[in-house]
């Protein structure tokens, strides 16, 4: 009976040793955090921006390395432009050949009109001359009546005043004919002026083209990797260089949806870099996947794979990011952590090494 007392006090203890343990590890989750600290594995991340050849063509040189940080506007890169500038050289010679033929309409316009004075000052000397010889035919017709001259000066009379009608409607046409060349001259003087207008629109192109040949940086930042070489093809939107734009970094991690419904933008975060474990780097949860997903692939266990887990970003302030940025690497693995209850503190392990 003794020994059976024995044993199940023994048994008792077991289990409250048991439980005990299962409650510490549930409070401080195996590595000494307090349960309202979630974590989750990730790498340091950026923005990454490819500098792309908008035209295609050869890369004359690159003037960026590997690993240089360059400011917003810097060139990094410049493509060969020897057939652009003939092409722009051929579109200032159009628009020169357009240009002269606007002035060269323009003196027809002028010529055109001054034809046209010249046939309306004829109409009114044929008026006038059509008027002196209504008037002798009058006369004429008045005087045969008293047999004080012939029929032939009537008739010859007469045959005036039809030749004055005849010349002067060759004279009234001939200002319409003027009328008619001074419109088509202007209608030459608006298609010159719009070959003007393409020619500068090509010079505008071809100027733009060449000014997207020279590749610059579009903000501040460090150049990852070269895609291309000096000397190499590329097509349009091509890629030479590519760089990580370093006032946006972050790390990318995954929670379920327990811990993550628990998480409000722009709550504190903290990350410990596998690389550097003694310091811990602040940050602000900037992004909540509204749509869940399985849990990555670095997960191990079958059990947590079947849990649906939402990615969570802590980004790294711009202050400290500028202040450390030659110590800025992307790739770094690490953890990051965020806190579950916005009352709790952080834990000691968290504060003290805080990079500030």
């Amino acid at each position: 009976m003794a020994m059976r007392q024995g044993g199940l006090l023994a048994a008792v203890v077991i289990v409250a040793v048991a439980g005990g343990a299962y409650y510490g590890w549930k409070t401080y989750a195996g590595d000494g955090l307090p349960d309202n600290i979630a974590s989750g594995n990730g790498r340091i991340e950026a923005v990454e921006i490819d500098i792309a050849a908008k035209g295609g063509g050869r890369v004359k040189e690159i003037l960026v390395g590997e690993g240089d940080f360059v400011t917003a506007g810097q060139t990094l890169a410049q493509m060969d432009t020897d057939q652009l500038q003939a092409g722009l050289r051929q579109a200032e010679a159009e628009r020169r050949r357009a240009e002269i033929g606007v002035e060269t309409a323009r003196s027809l316009v002028a010529q055109r009109e001054a034809e046209r004075a010249a046939a309306v000052a004829t109409v009114d000397q044929r008026e006038a001359q059509l008027d002196a010889a209504s008037i002798k035919l009058a006369r004429a017709e008045r005087l045969i009546q008293s047999n004080t001259t012939s029929q032939q000066a009537v008739d010859d009379d007469r045959a005036n005043v039809a030749s004055a009608k005849a010349a002067l409607a060759a004279a009234e046409a001939q200002v319409a004919a003027s009328d008619a060349a001074i419109s088509a001259a202007k209608a030459q003087i608006v298609n010159a002026e719009a070959a003007v207008d393409v020619a500068a629109a090509v010079i505008e192109k071809v100027g733009a083209d060449i000014a997207d040949s020279v590749l610059r940086a579009p903000r501040d930042g460090r150049i990852q990797y070269r895609v291309a070489q000096p000397g190499e093809v590329l097509a349009a939107g091509g890629r030479v260089l590519n760089m990580v734009d370093l006032a946006d970094v972050y790390m990318s991690f995954f929670l379920p949806t327990a811990e993550v419904g628990r998480i409000a933008l722009e709550s504190e975060a903290r990350i410990v870099l596998d690389a550097v474990p003694n310091y811990t780097i602040p940050a602000r949860v900037s992004f909540v996947a509204d749509v869940a997903q399985f849990t990555p692939k670095t997960v191990e266990t079958d059990e947590e794979r079947q849990k649906l887990m939402f990615r969570v970003k802590a980004t790294i302030p711009k202050e400290l990011l500028q202040k450390y940025i030659h110590q800025v690497k992307t790739g770094l693995p690490g953890v990051a952590y965020v806190n579950l209850d916005p009352k709790a503190p952080w834990p000691e392990t968290l504060t003290s090494t805080l990079v500030k």
